[in-house]
């Protein structure tokens, strides 16, 4: 029924979208201020993520973890208990509205049905969780390394404690309040509490593009609780391939890291592929841990720069030229295309996705 209903007012996201949002902010004006000032990029982002939701409850149990997470993530928004309340309700009115006669009293209680499952298991995550909704982080360095990519550290005020490979959400409190972005950390957890970004600004992503021209030393910014599962599983004795895109770097070298600390026994191999060799920004540094790790190799390569002389190619058609893979681990990170395209060679080459484990990022 969650589908079924789905499909009468599919055709008109965008007006049920803005239906959705003018509900809540007329109900209830407080909300408002929850929201970034600029909301064309979030103005179906929340919509679609509850319908995504909704629509995969045939198997709620394999989302539990997932929601528990998200639950906690939202703290960051100040979301209370009362507020599910009332997006759920805008929810189903702004559906009603654009579906015409042929919605009825059972899809009103399928999608509240549905609904308060997901609510119910947010809350108990949100619950659950004794740290502060965000930490604040004050940048001690930041640097470009090309004209839309910075590396920047920052430290936070309290103890942040994450697993390498995992991603947390950002806002540049100075500079675009109200908008969070998702950006994995590009070291393992360290003794001083730092965290290394690599962050590239993404056409005229708000976020992005104010972490890499704009953000400066001695500015705080808002850190939220970590999430993801691209981790390290110790008691793996595979073998290890890590592909990377651009920035997607970052939470590899997080997970090399890591692995310096107790790997004595599988071999790694790196794939880091960019448009051009400028967009290699980390190389020196990935090329200065081969030399000093034996067990871990490098392999980069250019989409778009002839003169290269390295491999050349998509990095996903890359990874297919070497091998054969597997009987490997897998972990994938780059932008959506990048890693949509590395899981479709995995499947080809028979790569079991039990051992493949990825993260997409983009603005």
């Amino acid at each position: 029924m969650l589908k079924e209903s789905w499909s009468l007012v599919e055709e008109h996201q965008d007006k049920v979208a803005g239906y959705f949002y003018a509900r809540m902010f007329l109900s209830h004006p407080d909300l408002r201020d929850l929201f970034p000032v600029h909301m064309d990029l979030q103005r179906t982002r929340l919509l679609n993520a509850i319908v995504t939701a909704v629509q995969t409850m045939e198997d709620p149990e394999r989302f539990d973890d997932y929601l528990r997470a998200l639950g906690r993530d939202h703290r960051k928004f100040h979301v209370v208990p009362e507020h599910y309340e009332v997006v759920g309700g805008a929810l189903i009115e702004a559906m009603r509205a654009f579906a015409g006669e042929q919605w009825g009293v059972e899809y009103d209680q399928a999608w509240a049905d549905a609904y308060a499952v997901i609510a119910a298991r947010m809350l108990a995550g949100a619950d659950a969780d004794q740290n502060p909704p965000y930490w604040y982080g004050e940048v001690l360095t930041h640097e470009r390394r090309s004209p839309d990519i910075a590396v920047f550290t920052v430290l936070p005020l309290q103890p942040l404690e994450y697993r390498a490979g995992q991603y947390l959400s950002i806002e540049a409190t100075r500079y675009q309040p109200r908008l969070w972005r998702t950006y994995s950390p590009a070291n393992a957890p360290r003794r001083d509490n730092t965290l290394e970004f690599h962050v590239r600004a993404l056409g005229a992503g708000w976020v992005s593009s104010a972490l890499v021209r704009k953000l400066r030393v001695g500015d705080m910014i808002k850190l939220a609780a970590p999430m993801g599962s691209m981790t390290l599983d110790r008691r793996s004795t595979r073998d290890a391939v890590f592909v990377a895109g651009g920035t997607g770097l970052a939470p590899v070298k997080s997970l090399l890291e890591e692995l310096t600390r107790y790997n004595r026994t599988r071999w790694v191999h790196v794939f880091f592929g960019a448009r051009t060799r400028e967009d290699l920004y980390d190389l020196a540094d990935l090329n200065r841990l081969a030399a000093r790790y034996p067990w871990l190799s490098v392999v980069t390569a250019c989409s778009d720069d002839p003169t290269f002389p390295g491999e050349r190619g998509a990095i996903a058609d890359v990874v297919a030229r070497y091998g054969p893979w597997n009987e490997h681990d897998f972990f994938v990170s780059g932008s959506g295309g990048m890693v949509k395209a590395t899981l479709k060679t995995l499947a080809e080459l028979q790569v079991p996705s039990v051992r493949v484990k990825y993260d997409s990022f983009g603005d």
